[in-house]
């Protein structure tokens, strides 16, 4: 599709459109009178207005408003991502879904995906089976002696454990964008057999694509991948973070030294929309995936925001993180690169100090083309209202103009206005809740404009009662910002930021392990220990609500892995190979963004050994583990706002997984079964050779029997009638079957 000109809505004669849209609005209104108003945050109604202005400006949906929102043409048709919140009565069946063009992709717990044609966006929103809806978010991202640091070298040997692990039979999940399906780091170590699965380019409009969601390409074969050689260009161009993050996890290392973490496991890989709908239906994709296959499925999220979500661990994301994990999924998440910017205020108001002024540092217009201004979000107490507003002053000091102050209470609709200093205008949006739809607290999100940088924005806020959080954050025009800047002191009065409370979404999620970064450790040549130190960049916590984030450290400091040679971003080669008839370099890159999949694929050497564990043992597992050392000092109980736990220990995570009882369902064919099965004395194998001498019985509440087997036969007339699990190792890897004693 051309994008050089506006993509027109429709191009009927204008008798025929007012007709179409009068029968459109006749029908909305017939349809929604039996359902209640979807409740949405103010900050969503003002991106959807917005988004309806700039459409009847520009006559069309343009490219930028493709870049800007979650927005998609459909047949035509724009569309808006969501993700809802539904209720005991959704069903995808209902009428007003098809009349209206209303598609639900994925659905997890409570959690659902779904767009919506512009045109059916009214001032009241009126869904049936949904509770809340939240215009889905747009998204940005952020070796060698690294395996040595993280100790899954001695994992690979398999020193002092039954045998090497290595990933085997555990699927990872990237979901990034910048893929490189014909790298030899995606290939088995012999580089003989693709190791990538399938791969979802949600940009790619070719088709075919994916059941049954609808959009984008999928591959599933090894001929359609290396036919299609790279994801397609998209809003970060040609990139190569996503094949970089996956060496990571699981790259081969081509013959070279950098090898990833889990190197035997399989991919599967998503360029996703930039927006948290989309990533939802990844999600859901890669389970269906693993699930068909009998596969545990690891994903990795190298990326976040702050301006999305609640960051209490209460947004629908996380909701539906909680969901998947419950359902057998592990989830890693990059916990941010704002540890070395004071972008945060804590302010505690009492009606002696009502008063909190900050000068907002802006990013520089001249290092982005897509530099639109600073975005400012609050979060306070429930039943506890604040206000929000800004001054502009001059390189004096002095006050040139300022904007009123907006309330939680008070500022029912978005503010989309401006102010005259002099011979500029600053421009500025306001939105506000007084209680937001997921967690009841009162929220502001003000965002400036001012590309004069001689002119000082002062931030006021002011509340009798309660704490405040805020957070500065650049917004660019494609919406995809993903860094702070300062909060400083600017004159009598003002307060400068903090770099705490730093961990974005979705990293603040419950049951997602939040990494953290520090530099590898590694001995020179004449033997002296050198790196270790948390890197400066890695966002500190806890959560602002008081939870422990990040959960655990990993290398993150530049990291050594495989480079798209598909990209078009420049990179500096450290080593290359040929494959195939191409070149493919390795290049190095810092950010948590790279500690993350270090974790993924820990975690999928975990399931490789035992795949009988839930999500939440293998976060506790990776979390109990973790070891500590001069740099990390002596972390309490209760974690540390930079380490988590501590630095991760794959050697002694495998290990204690090893002697872990796990409950989790898992597919995995067994070699061996028992019968009878109920059983009232005495179990018998369907093999004899390679059975262990001591078998593991566990009770539904975990209580552990010893038991010897004998030629083959184990007696269990002792227990009392109820479920229990048999429990071996058989061929240095744990395998469990379920039995009823009667």
């Amino acid at each position: 599709m051309n994008f050089s000109k506006p993509y027109f809505i429709n191009f009927l004669p204008l008798k025929v459109m007012h007709m179409k849209l009068l029968s459109l609005i006749l029908l909305l209104c017939i349809s929604q009178l039996t359902y209640s108003q979807v409740r949405l945050s103010s900050n969503d109604w003002q991106d959807i207005s917005s988004l309806k202005d700039h459409i009847v400006k520009s006559g069309g949906i343009t490219e930028g408003l493709l870049r800007k929102y979650p927005l998609q043409l459909i047949g035509g048709t724009p569309y808006l991502s969501f993700i809802g919140k539904t209720d005991s009565t959704f069903s995808k069946e209902n009428n007003l879904f098809i009349e209206n063009g209303i598609l639900v992709h994925s659905k997890i717990g409570e959690i659902a995906s779904i767009k919506i044609p512009v045109n059916f966006l009214t001032n009241e929103i009126r869904i049936p089976g949904f509770l809340a809806i939240q215009l889905a978010s747009k998204i940005g991202n952020q070796l060698d002696k690294a395996v040595q640091d993280t100790r899954a070298d001695s994992v690979h040997q398999g020193i002092g454990l039954p045998e090497s692990y290595s990933g085997k039979d555990v699927y990872i999940g990237i979901t990034d964008w910048g893929f490189d399906y014909s790298s030899p780091m995606f290939y088995d170590t012999s580089l003989q057999q693709t190791r990538i699965v399938a791969a979802w380019d949600q940009y790619k409009l070719s088709g075919p694509s994916p059941i049954p969601f609808g959009y984008g390409t999928e591959y599933d074969s090894p001929a359609e991948l290396l036919s299609a050689g790279s994801d397609t260009a998209n809003i970060y161009s040609y990139s190569t973070h996503g094949t970089h993050v996956a060496g990571i996890a699981g790259g081969s290392g081509a013959g070279t030294q950098y090898k990833g973490i889990a190197y035997d496991a399989n991919f599967l890989f998503c360029t996703f929309l930039v927006d948290e709908a989309a990533v939802l239906d990844a999600w859901q994709w890669m389970y269906n995936k693993a699930q068909a296959d009998g596969k545990r499925l690891v994903i990795n999220m190298s990326w976040g925001l702050y301006h999305m979500g609640t960051l209490d661990g209460s947004s629908m994301l996380s909701q539906a993180i909680s969901a998947y994990a419950d359902s057998g999924v592990v989830f890693a998440n990059s916990g941010g690169n704002n540890g070395n910017v004071n972008f945060h205020i804590k302010k505690l108001f009492t009606p002696q100090d009502t008063i909190v002024k900050s000068k907002i540092d802006f990013y520089s217009y001249n290092s982005n083309p897509n530099m639109w201004g600073q975005s400012i979000h609050a979060w306070g107490e429930v039943g506890k209202s604040f206000s929000t507003g800004f001054s502009i002053l001059n390189s004096a000091g002095a006050t040139l103009a300022q904007s009123p102050q907006y309330t939680t209470i008070s500022t029912i609709n978005a503010v989309d206005s401006f102010v005259i200093a002099g011979f500029d205008t600053i421009f500025y949006k306001i939105s506000a809740d007084a209680s937001h739809p997921l967690n009841g607290k009162p929220q502001i999100r003000m965002r400036v404009k001012n590309t004069n940088t001689s002119l000082r924005v002062i931030m006021k806020s002011i509340a009798t009662s309660g704490t405040v959080h805020y957070w500065n954050v650049t917004e660019l025009s494609n919406d995809v910002g993903n860094w702070g800047m300062p909060f400083s002191t600017s004159g009598s009065g003002t307060v400068a930021g903090n770099n705490e409370n730093g961990i974005s979404e979705p990293s603040c999620s419950d049951d997602v392990i939040s990494v953290a970064a520090y530099a590898t450790q590694y001995p020179t040549q004449s033997g002296n220990l050198v790196g270790g130190a948390i890197a400066s960049f890695s966002s500190v916590g806890p959560r602002y609500d008081g939870v422990m984030k990040p959960d655990i450290a990993a290398p993150g400091v530049s990291i050594i892995s495989s480079i798209s040679s598909y990209t078009d971003v420049a990179v500096t080669s450290l080593a290359n190979v040929n494959f195939n008839g191409r070149t493919y370099h390795f290049g190095k890159f810092s950010g948590t963004s790279m500690a993350s999949p270090m974790v993924a694929g820990i975690a999928a050497l975990i399931l490789d050994a035992n795949p009988y564990l839930s999500s939440q043992q293998v976060k506790e597992i990776i979390m109990q583990t973790a070891r500590e050392d001069n740099y990390t000092g002596s972390i309490p109980d209760s974690g540390s706002v930079k380490w988590g736990a501590g630095k991760v220990n794959a050697y002694a995570a495998v290990k204690l997984a090893l002697q872990t009882i796990g409950f989790e369902h898992t597919p995995t064919e067994l070699e061996w079964n028992v019968y009878p099965n109920p059983v009232i004395n005495e179990l018998h194998f369907t093999i004899v050779e390679d059975l262990p001498e001591i078998a593991e019985i566990i009770d539904i509440e975990g209580n552990v029997f010893e038991k010897t087997i004998q030629d083959g036969k184990l007696r269990v007339s002792d227990l009392a009638p109820g479920t229990y699990f048999i429990r071996l190792i058989v061929k240095e890897r744990v395998q469990q079957e379920r039995f009823i004693k009667i």
